[in-house]
């Protein structure tokens, strides 16, 4: 008896000593860092931590004007021709995650451009995957937003990358220049939506407000957003004062609550699938909007 007690206080005592619990600490946090609930909440607690530092100096911005009512029409971007069938039962690979993904907690200065609050972790993912870092902060930023707002949705900023990429390079079609406020001059238009060439024939909608054209529509900006559209969901993403398809901000933003609609679960195959095809229902076009997505979502991870 006095032995097995002996025994069994020298096991405590080791199991007390300071560096090997540390130690031991040390080996089970990185095995759990390494599962996927570790890779989103480990994150999240360090984003709480900057969160911290920045004390009262920063507001949360969660744009208030989130547009309700039904689905719009998909959204005709430069036309592809028909192809097979889509891959089924596979959405986009798994992404770099945020800071804050389990919910967008980051410091935004009052008057600020928000997304800038990324300005760090996009400029690793931005070097990683060949994508300005304006574009990856809006993405990124919209992303958090709709963790929040739609939390059910799991949309990944490498959808709105793919879209963007897809759409106009990131703004970089037809010889536009992204800024660094997110703005992208010139404007981008596409062609004509007048039944040619194998586009829609969508006949003017805003006058030529939006998109420049009295006579047919054409789609706007880096997301290619149509005008009725983009008036129907248009958010300011960037504090601006001023919903603008020409900016990558509002653009990716409003392409994300778009895709988010009649409760869709972005982590699901089907629902992915039926959102891009919403957007632009080509096929081809979905399935470059996929292959772009899962190639961001294994660079991000490199």
């Amino acid at each position: 008896m006095a032995a097995a007690s002996k025994g069994r206080a020298t096991r405590v005592l080791r199991r007390a000593n300071p560096v090997r619990v540390a130690r031991a600490a040390g080996r089970r946090t990185s095995a759990w860092a390494r599962r996927p609930s570790g890779r989103l909440i480990l994150p999240a607690a360090i984003a709480a931590l900057l969160m911290g530092a920045a004390g009262t100096a920063g507001a949360y911005l969660v744009p208030n004007a989130l547009p309700t009512g039904p689905l719009p029409s998909a959204t005709p971007g430069f036309p592809l021709d028909e192809a097979g069938p889509l891959p089924s039962g596979s959405v986009p690979g798994e992404a770099a995650t945020l800071p804050g993904s389990t919910g967008p907690t980051f410091p935004v200065v009052t008057g600020a451009r928000p997304a800038d609050a990324l300005t760090g972790w996009a400029q690793q993912i931005g070097t990683r995957v060949g994508i300005p870092v304006v574009a990856v902060q809006a993405y990124g930023y919209a992303e958090l937003v709709v963790a929040r707002t739609t939390p059910s949705c799991h949309l990944n900023w490498t959808t709105l990358a793919a879209i963007g990429e897809v759409e106009s390079a990131h703004g970089s079609a037809l010889g536009a220049v992204l800024g660094a406020d997110g703005s992208v001059q010139p404007p981008i238009f596409g062609l004509p939506l007048d039944g040619k060439g194998g586009r829609q024939l969508i006949r003017d909608t805003d006058q030529g407000v939006i998109d420049g054209d009295a006579t047919y529509d054409r789609a706007v900006g880096p997301l290619q957003f149509i005008p009725s559209t983009w008036k129907e969901n248009a958010v300011d993403a960037d504090n601006s004062g001023l919903a603008d398809p020409n900016d990558i901000d509002d653009a990716a933003l409003t392409a994300a609550i778009y895709l988010c609609r009649n409760g869709r679960d972005m982590s699901k195959a089907d629902a992915w699938w039926d959102a891009i095809l919403s957007y632009n229902a080509v096929r081809p076009y979905a399935q470059k909007v996929f292959d772009a997505a899962n190639t961001y979502g294994q660079r991000s991870r490199v």
